[in-house]
């Protein structure tokens, strides 16, 4: 993958100060989302997106905290609601690129529903899971992807369910995309990021991005990943249009950990062109100016 250096982006129309907050972080020290915060930042300016043609939805958590450490259109949502915003926003204004974000807890567990349905649908927005392996905003408790019997604050023993294979899970409905990054290596989470968002004009695609949680989630330290994950695009022997060969990649957890593109494909149908009754180009659609006024005196005295 390419490396963005900070050099690279000097001199460009859009500039990362476009999309820097005064409001200060407040994530714990040593928290992935300060690298994913990162990440986000590079990718946007090395698509050039400038912050009126795009919105990042967030979903409650640690993850949500950084609805207001950048700058742009935001939504912070319910928990666990995230992408059913997102995909509605998608639909009224085709032309926004969309990004959500959400916790593996909201993902995975409170919105699980809503995730499983926007893969069917495949709606044309950017996903990024902030996987940590637990709530770490309500103190610890164990998620859907927390390791089975690891110690958290509301299971002194550790979960008895066992722990859900997040990559799995995306293929068996398969999306557009489906990458996974991790928190420490800005580099190539930036390139997967980009990666992502020029991929939704095919449908929904959907990033994993295993991060540290240094206060709560001892079992999978920033140093443990280290040593847990490796970069399924660097040979270059991984076919990523190839369905079967992701599978065979996403089912190496938790041995090891791949990282990077694991599925790209633009041969599924999102859900803009499914819509039979709206024919030709969805891109083009404004559907503010399907909105009209209408008198409804008459109605009202009706009721008087």
């Amino acid at each position: 993958m390419n490396c963005h250096s900070s050099k690279e982006f000097e001199g460009l129309p859009v500039k990362i100060s476009d999309y820097t907050s005064s409001v200060q972080p407040t994530w714990c020290g040593g928290c992935g989302n300060y690298g994913i915060w990162s990440a986000l930042k590079r990718a946007l300016i090395a698509l050039q997106i400038p912050p009126q043609d795009v919105l990042l939805c967030f979903d409650i958590g640690c993850n949500g905290n950084m609805s207001d450490k950048i700058e742009g259109y935001r939504i912070h949502t319910l928990h666990g609601r995230v992408l059913p915003v997102a995909s509605a926003a998608k639909i009224a204004n085709p032309k926004l690129k969309v990004l959500a974000f959400a916790g593996d807890g909201a993902t995975y567990s409170e919105g699980i529903g809503h995730f499983v349905n926007t893969l069917r649908n495949n709606y044309p927005i950017s996903f990024f899971i902030h996987d940590n392996g637990n709530y770490g905003l309500t103190t610890g408790q164990a998620s859907a992807t927390s390791p089975q019997c690891a110690p958290r604050t509301a299971n002194p023993e550790g979960p008895t369910a066992s722990t859900l294979n997040p990559l799995q899970l995306s293929l068996s409905l398969q999306p557009a995309f489906l990458a996974q990054g991790f928190s420490g290596d800005i580099e190539q989470l930036t390139e997967i990021m980009i990666a992502a968002i020029k991929q939704q004009e095919h449908g929904l695609a959907v990033t994993n991005i295993l991060q540290a949680c240094p206060t709560y989630n001892k079992e999978t330290s920033h140093e443990w990943y280290q040593q847990h994950i490796f970069d399924i695009n660097y040979k270059g022997d991984h076919d990523v249009q190839d369905l079967k060969s992701a599978q065979a990649a996403a089912a190496k957890q938790p041995d090891k950990y791949p990282t990077g593109i694991i599925y790209k494909t633009s041969e599924v149908v999102n859900y803009m062109d499914r819509l039979v009754h709206r024919q030709g180009d969805w891109r083009e659609w404004d559907l503010a100016k399907e909105v009209r006024s209408v008198d409804t005196s008459m109605l009202q005295k009706q009721f008087q």
